[in-house]
């Protein structure tokens, strides 16, 4: 692991990366409102229309990736408090170190590779 005080190098990123998550998940957000109005709008219901199944599986494919972008800015955002709290680069099972490799691939994880597959 870095010293410490080398940790604030990644901060920056977190920051970028938090960001990207939330413009993602407004992005979605605002593509799923638009989808559900153009679908209350129509007088069509999906089980007879031909692309209501398309529409149906587009909604549902944007709640997943709205999900998963939520739950990355969560984690970002856990990342910068433990950046915070001095505790950013240790595994939050174990307390071990974090390789640098694996926070400079994934600076918002909180799991030394042990306990991120476990």
């Amino acid at each position: 692991m870095a010293a410490e005080s080398d940790m604030s190098q990644y901060r920056p990123r977190l920051h970028a990366e938090l960001a990207r998550a939330r413009a993602s998940f407004a992005a979605l957000d605002a593509d799923s409102r638009s989808v559900s109005a153009a679908r209350n709008n129509s007088n069509v219901d999906d089980e007879h229309d031909p692309e209501g199944t398309t529409i149906a599986s587009e909604l549902s494919q944007m709640a997943v990736l709205s999900r998963a972008a939520t739950t990355r800015a969560a984690e970002i955002q856990a990342a910068l408090e433990r950046l915070d709290a001095g505790t950013y680069g240790r595994c939050t099972v174990c307390g071990d170190p974090i390789a640098v490799g694996r926070l400079d691939a994934r600076p918002w994880t909180a799991f030394c590779i042990d306990h991120a597959t476990g």
